[in-house]
């Protein structure tokens, strides 16, 4: 590992717990329930739950690894001191590709609410927003933390007025969920949901990711990861029931923006705008905090030499990774350019998946001294986050197939050639 500055510590529990729930409370919530209820119907609630257990599996790993190894670069670094360095290097490629498909996943929701219109449009407001929150992660990870407290709390209260709106209605109705407890896709549906709304719980993962930079990492990672998971899942499971209640299944299906279909279904037009700026302002924040996490697990990479050596530069001002922030914005931008929304969550959510998969194979192995959780725990999460992978899409499976093996195969050539 090169010698290279080490970054700052400066978040405490309190700004760790905004930065995870930045990341989470994003395009999850407004545009995942879409292609979550065009695999499963109904069954989405079932989907959500699921989604939520092994989050919450691969949450406590991450938390007790993060604890053992306070470092930037998370399972990249866990799995390479766990397991070995191919199993860190593959936990690292497939956080920054896939973590890389959910910033233009975010940025490609915040232009849906934000701007509607054509999607030339759309694609301009996503690219502007990209470069903006990349100037503002350059400034240093306090500027980041600050932005994020705005962005939460904004998001979190277009929410509850979305649930005010529709449950204030008296529209809603209980026979849109006839088809539980299996929905209109079956177990498969049901899989298959779980995994496209595990995208939205997956930023929990940015404190850990973010260690190098957390005051007392020992106490304050395992305390903020479980607090920011636990209040997103039951945001999310109100805000889940509610739209179906409210427009049914086929109608989210059929939506882009699923949440202000739910609103419109109800009559509750006036509550409109607070859905287009909660999706705005949520949309960007876990743009914001991506951003930022996978500048640090580049970084790390980096320093390993998985990626260039010049993403180890620390700004000797900002402390932060420069020129890997710089790097990951130039590629977002150019997949904000060419992707489409659905096709960056379902890409996204197998990168990721992969990459927690690796994270619970590596909790597994910690000693006594250092285990918070059961083993039990890791085990459970390891199997689930590969049967998720196994229930996505074929289109999502074959391409995150083939990346992997593109990465792979490049790190062997690589190899080589330095030899």
């Amino acid at each position: 590992m090169s010698a290279t500055p080490a970054l700052a510590r400066r978040l405490g529990t309190r700004d760790a717990v905004v930065i995870g729930l930045g990341s989470m409370i994003g395009a999850g919530v407004f545009a995942a329930f879409g292609p979550a209820a065009q695999a499963a119907g109904s069954g989405l609630l079932i989907g959500l739950a699921l989604a939520a257990g092994v989050a919450y599996c691969n949450a406590v790993a991450s938390a007790q690894l993060a604890a053992q190894y306070p470092t930037s670069g998370g399972t990249y670094v866990y799995g390479r001191e766990r397991l070995g360095e191919w199993w860190g290097f593959a936990a690292g490629w497939g956080f920054v590709v896939g973590k890389t498909a959910s910033c233009a996943a975010m940025a490609l929701t915040f232009a849906s609410y934000a701007v509607g219109g054509s999607l030339g449009e759309q694609r301009a407001a996503a690219l502007l927003a990209v470069v903006a929150l990349t100037a503002v992660n350059y400034r240093g990870i306090t500027r980041t933390a600050a932005l994020a407290r705005i962005l939460v709390a904004v998001s979190v209260l277009a929410l509850l007025v979305v649930l005010v709106a529709i449950a204030a209605s008296g529209k809603t109705d209980a026979g849109r969920l006839s088809d539980l407890p299996l929905g209109t896709g079956g177990v498969h549906g049901i899989f298959q949901a779980g995994a496209l709304l595990f995208f939205a719980f997956a930023g929990y993962a940015r404190i850990a990711t973010l260690g190098e930079e957390v005051r007392e990492p020992a106490r304050t990672i395992p305390r903020a990861i479980p607090i920011a998971l636990g209040f997103t899942v039951a945001l999310y499971a109100a805000v889940g029931l509610a739209a179906l209640l409210a427009a049914g299944p086929e109608a989210l299906a059929a939506s882009t923006t699923p949440i202000t279909t739910a609103v419109r279904a109800v009559d509750a037009a006036w509550a409109v705008p607070a859905v287009r700026v909660g999706a705005t302002v949520a949309s960007l924040g876990s743009l914001l905090a991506l951003i930022a996490g996978l500048g640090r697990t580049s970084l790390a990479m980096a320093r390993h030499g998985d990626l260039p050596h010049t993403l180890t530069a620390v700004h000797p001002r900002f402390a932060i990774p420069h020129h890997a922030e710089l790097a990951v914005g130039a590629v977002v931008c150019a997949l904000v350019l060419t992707t489409d929304l659905r096709g960056a969550i379902g890409f996204s959510s197998f990168g990721v998946l992969v990459y927690y998969a690796i994270a619970n194979a590596s909790a597994f192995t910690q000693r006594a001294e250092f285990r918070r959780w059961p083993r039990a725990l890791n085990v459970a999460g390891g199997i689930a986050c590969l049967a998720l992978v196994a229930s996505l899409p074929l289109s999502s499976v074959v391409a995150g197939v083939i990346d992997f093996a593109v990465g792979l195969a490049g790190r062997v050539l690589v190899r080589r050639r330095r030899r």
